[in-house]
């Protein structure tokens, strides 16, 4: 691989990587990242793959738009939320208000929606797929509140919002490790960028992200049980911490800013390389071991370029402002709460209604979009309903970072 970055300067301060200035093309990138996530949860009605609700009929090619960003669209929001929360503490320093802050405007919402937002999740799949034969009424106030397994399905269930609780703890594990002395800290910091200067920024990762995946959890997934799913807390944890390095990082920047094309093109192989795998062989022949190791490096390959090239396309092409920003900017969050109930309650509408799959896609992007729309401007406009969705008191007057 080409030369992409000179070793780190020990010396270089990273404090003044962005000047203190906001990083626009993280911004949009955070909105796209969110967006995206949305349409592949639309996908998931769609794909013979088992979700809360599906369409009448799959889509077998649907699977091949899914697998091209599965392997990092969630390690993409951890990361671009490090950089965040990086952000956050660069205005503000002091650990007390940021930890407030974080356990509020996340732990708040959190309730919220498992009280208020997602409960008609696991009725529809119950009710759909699991034989359950009671009303909505009667399974939110005599099994919701379970708090236990029922018929394969924890309950009370977060749903889409494990992503929340897991931002709220690595954020809280953020915070603990703010309070290393500065000189600890500092040669830590200094540490990872001597080991991850140059091309290891890509290469090194992935090595040791296969040697993982193939010699430890082969066949492991996520499962969204927070104290069993080490999947996820190996890829999502060190992403977000990478991301909150990033912010102020001279070196970081400075590899992807003259590596990103060449990066792109590796994150561009090895998604054809998935794709084909994914197509070939469950559509035409039982997959082998070999080809099965072979698709999970690819995967690990994908996960990490692909997230590295986003941040450096994003840093080229999109780093400005416009109108839009700050309000989409705010708007992400509450667009997460609601999107997954608005899309499973409208998917489960559509259950046998005849319609095309083609139209039966048009309607849930339509009503989604004005779900999360609606969501968001009324909530913004009542001062009692804006820490349930995840805003700032309205006395602030300003967008979310």
């Amino acid at each position: 691989m080409p030369q992409i970055a000179p070793a780190p300067d020990p010396a270089a301060s990273s404090a003044t990587a962005l000047q203190g200035e906001r990083h626009y093309g993280m911004d949009w990138l955070r909105i796209g990242a969110f967006q995206l996530l949305i349409l592949y949860h639309i996908g998931m009605v769609f794909v013979p793959w088992e979700w809360h609700v599906s369409a009448d009929e799959a889509v077998p090619w649907a699977v091949l738009p899914m697998v091209a960003i599965n392997a990092w669209r969630l390690t993409l929001l951890f990361t671009v939320s490090g950089f965040a929360s990086a952000a956050m503490l660069a205005r503000r320093p002091a650990l007390p208000p940021f930890v407030r802050n974080r356990v509020l405007r996340l732990g708040i919402p959190l309730l919220f929606g498992m009280i208020v937002v997602t409960p008609i999740q696991p009725w529809i799949q119950l009710t759909t797929q699991r034989g359950y034969g009671h009303g909505f009424g009667y399974f939110y106030l005599h099994d919701y509140y379970r708090f236990a397994m029922f018929r394969g399905m924890p309950l009370p269930a977060w749903q889409h919002l494990w992503f929340v609780f897991y931002l709220l703890v690595y954020t809280l594990l953020l915070a603990a490790l703010r309070m290393l002395p500065p000189g600890v800290r500092a040669r830590l910091r200094r540490g990872v960028e001597r080991i991850l200067w140059g091309p290891l920024l890509l290469l090194l990762p992935i090595a040791i992200g296969i040697v993982v995946r193939l010699e430890w959890m082969s066949a492991a997934e996520d499962n969204h049980n927070f104290l069993g799913d080490w999947v996820a807390h190996i890829r999502h944890f060190p992403a977000f911490l990478f991301g909150y390095l990033l912010y102020a990082s001279p070196n970081f920047w400075r590899t992807l800013r003259r590596g990103w094309p060449l990066i792109a093109a590796v994150a561009l192989a090895s998604t054809v390389l998935e794709v084909w795998i994914a197509w070939d062989y469950p559509m035409t022949r039982p997959i082998t071991s070999s080809m099965r190791a072979l698709y999970q490096a690819a995967r690990v390959v994908q996960g990490w370029s692909a997230i590295l090239a986003l941040i450096g396309i994003a840093d080229h092409y999109w780093n400005r402002d416009l109108p839009w920003r700050a309000t989409l900017v705010e708007a992400v969050f509450p667009f997460y709460i609601i999107h997954q109930t608005i899309i499973i309650l409208v998917g489960w509408l559509l259950l046998g209604s005849g319609i095309t799959n083609g139209l039966r896609l048009l309607v849930l992007i339509a009503t989604t979009m004005i779900g999360c729309w609606l969501f968001y401007l009324v909530g913004r406009r009542i001062p009692a309903l804006r820490p349930l969705i995840g805003l700032r008191p309205i006395t602030t007057g300003k967008a979310d970072p």
